[in-house]
């Protein structure tokens, strides 16, 4: 049985919402984004945040939305984005590392020519989104909804789909070693010119 991935979720601060509710606050703020008298303004604030900084390390920023944002040519490193919402976003030519996106929701983003790796999408969902080109390393996709995806010419070593329900996605030329795709439900997937061979698709298989 293949062990789960591990993230050290203590790099970024965590801050509990003031409001007493368990959540965490978003970073300058004594309140998570349910508490927020103006969350479009905590993520506009936030936004400009980013913009002004080449790297952003254990930024919080859990559970707001984010639309038409180019977040191209950026590193985030141990951030908090659980439960946000990403919608025509870019994050062309990003880097991160150690950074969390489970139960996420993300819409015609493109993450094309990235460097992503030690990543959590857990459950999240996404759809119409393109991740050509990058790296993608030890990337948990486990229980996410992809849909409509592209991951062409892409290198996915290590990572896990486990549980994932994909539905017509490319994962054409890519590097899939000891990625694991055990009990995930894959409807119209390509994987021509990549080396399922040595991907696990099945409890026992050695990746």
């Amino acid at each position: 049985m293949l062990p789960p991935l591990c993230y050290n979720k203590g790099m970024y601060a965590l801050t509990p919402c003031a409001a007493g509710c368990g959540r965490n606050a978003i970073t300058g703020s004594p309140v998570c984004a349910a508490h927020a008298v103006n969350p479009k303004r905590e993520a506009q604030r936030i936004v400009e945040y980013i913009t002004q900084q080449g790297a952003i390390k254990n930024l919080n920023a859990p559970g707001l939305d984010f639309e038409n944002i180019d977040f191209s040519h950026h590193q985030f490193y141990g951030c908090n984005f659980i439960e946000a919402s990403f919608s025509k976003c870019s994050f062309v030519n990003s880097v991160m590392r150690m950074s969390f996106f489970d139960f996420s929701r993300f819409y015609d983003c493109d993450f094309s020519k990235s460097d992503l790796q030690f990543l959590s999408f857990g459950w999240a969902s996404i759809s119409n989104c393109t991740f050509e080109g990058s790296e993608l390393i030890h990337i948990n996709f486990g229980g996410a909804g992809i849909t409509e995806c592209r991951f062409n010419n892409s290198n996915l070593y290590n990572s896990r789909f486990i549980n994932a329900e994909m539905d017509c996605s490319d994962f054409i030329n890519c590097n899939v070693k000891k990625t694991c795709f055990i009990k995930a439900k894959r409807e119209g997937i390509s994987f021509k010119s990549s080396n399922t061979a040595e991907a696990i698709f099945e409890y026992g298989e050695n990746g």
